[in-house]
């Protein structure tokens, strides 16, 4: 593996699946593979599980980790190219990824959308510039348009507590006080669809109507304005708010009955949620499910590290 950015990246899903159990169930087992090296993770953007987790899984690995917050600690950085650097841009994104190129083995980048622009976002520009310029292998800390580590992780916990071979996964989306970008539902389809070609899984999305995913991101999904459709005999429910696409980053709706609660679960197959966090209690995800034994949402964050820790490692071997 020379670059994660998506599920299209992992040759076998089953397998990297495995693989991330086995080093969760020997983390220190491959620190030789990291020893002199070092990975940069640059941020954008904010960060908690994604900064933490893949640190703690390169230090895993026995490398050195460097951890900068460009959008703070670095200097302005202009993206475009062609244009006369005489405003408040400081450093282009050439020199900065070429600098972090040379000073890294491996660099994982973490840069949100504007939400303004569909073709600019969905482009990803600025992120294959980091892949482009720096010259390294790069993996995806969360861009524009996918968040894989975080469906790496999400799929690793549905396979840790499945009950049945093949469990009904249903992505809902919820309420939220802001427009979000559509990165982590578009990535969770991404790989549920993968895994559903792979027989592991049955899956559905609902929302609102108007809030559907661009479609190369749900093949083989079955899609529905029916909450309560989708909700029955689901095995797991990912919860999580997004803004629409077509009408590019707008709230179409406050979503009144929308929020997942307890009541709601009764239709499940005794379904386990899941949020990628951060969540907005009582708005996005009942307190009453978060605090409830059905809640995956702390196991599934700490899942984060195994995600990484398989991405880094497949990385590394072909270093």
């Amino acid at each position: 593996m020379k670059l994660f950015t998506s599920v299209h990246d992992v040759a076998n899903v089953p397998a990297i699946v495995k693989e991330a159990l086995e080093l969760k169930a020997n983390p220190f087992a491959h620190q030789e593979l990291g020893k002199n090296k070092t990975i940069g993770l640059i941020f954008l953007n904010p960060s908690l599980r994604t900064r933490l987790s893949t640190q703690k899984a390169a230090l895993n690995l026995g490398m050195n980790a460097i951890v900068m917050n460009i959008d703070k600690e670095g200097w302005a950085l202009e993206t475009r190219d062609g244009v006369v650097m005489n405003g408040t841009t400081v450093e282009h994104i050439r020199e900065a990824a070429g600098v972090m190129g040379e000073y890294c083995d491996i660099l994982g980048i973490r840069s949100f959308p504007s939400l303004k622009d569909k073709e600019e976002d969905y482009t990803e520009d600025i992120f294959n510039k980091f892949i482009k310029y720096s010259g390294i292998p790069v993996i995806s800390l969360e861009s524009a348009t996918r968040h894989p580590l975080q469906s790496f992780a999400d799929l690793i916990t549905i396979e840790e507590h499945k009950k049945t071979a093949k469990p009904k996964v249903v992505l809902t989306w919820a309420p939220h006080v802001k427009a979000l970008p559509q990165a982590v539902p578009n990535s969770f389809a991404e790989w549920m669809c993968k895994a559903q070609e792979e027989g592991m899984i049955d899956f559905v999305i609902t929302h609102p109507e108007g809030y559907e995913l661009a479609e190369n991101f749900t093949p083989g999904a079955k899609i529905t304005y029916n909450q309560d459709e989708a909700l029955s005999g689901a095995d797991f429910i990912y919860v999580k708010n997004w803004s629409s696409y077509e009408d590019y980053g707008k709230v179409l709706t406050e979503g009144e009955g929308w929020m997942m609660t307890q009541e709601k679960l009764k239709i499940t197959n005794k379904a386990k949620v899941m949020h990628c966090l951060p969540v907005r209690r009582d708005l996005e995800l009942g307190s009453d499910i978060l605090d409830s034994e059905d809640s995956l949402v702390i196991k599934e964050a700490a899942n984060r590290v195994w995600a990484a820790q398989a991405v880094i490692k497949g990385i590394l071997e072909e270093l």
